[in-house]
């Protein structure tokens, strides 16, 4: 069984640690973990791990975030893999810093990520887990603090979440979507 984790973010060393880019610290941390490594291919940086007799394909796209779709779609086809075996893997500034959301379907709550997904899907229903980066911004700085650094007080609960996420994953690769969302969306 092939599944397709894709984790969201921009490309370059401006955008490395920041909050927008926590689904490519997702992506990192599963692949490391797996003893995978990313190499540059068509629309990504793309890793193929095993885990538990079952293929990860993990991409973390180059087509920056408002393009996101193109790359997931790419990968998608090339590997044959099925919607259901997709799982994307996104900030969500409406979550407090560090709560997980899985859901098999929804709307893109104003990402511009899932909202290329959706237009190159022509829908919704993929598996999504939406990672909490918190609000604590003043007003008229969601952009500054969506793209800023992590302060280093909220460190420890990034690293707590990125390893949740990662039990997440592979629940949601055991054990489908339904008990992912029943163990972790809590």
């Amino acid at each position: 069984m092939k599944f397709l984790i894709v984790g969201l973010g921009n490309i370059g060393a401006e955008y490395d640690a920041t909050r927008h880019n926590i689904g490519f610290d997702v992506a990192d941390t599963f692949v490391i973990k797996n003893g995978g490594s990313f190499t540059l291919d068509r629309h990504a940086f793309v890793a193929e791990v095993r885990w538990k007799g079952k293929t990860f394909v993990v991409i973390k796209p180059t087509t920056y975030m408002n393009l996101s779709g193109k790359a997931l779609k790419y990968w998608m086809d090339k590997e044959k893999i099925t919607i259901e075996n997709v799982l994307v893997i996104v900030d969500d500034l409406a979550l407090p810093l560090g709560t997980l959301r899985l859901r098999a379907t929804g709307s893109d709550a104003g990402h511009n990520g899932l909202k290329n997904i959706n237009l190159v899907l022509t829908h919704n229903n993929y598996p999504r887990l939406r990672f909490g980066i918190g609000s604590d911004f003043p007003k008229g700085r969601q952009v500054e603090f969506v793209l800023g650094k992590w302060k280093p007080s909220e460190m420890p609960m990034v690293q707590e979440s990125l390893l949740k996420t990662i039990d997440a994953i592979e629940c949601f690769a055991t054990q489908g979507i339904t008990k992912a969302m029943n163990l972790f969306n809590k």
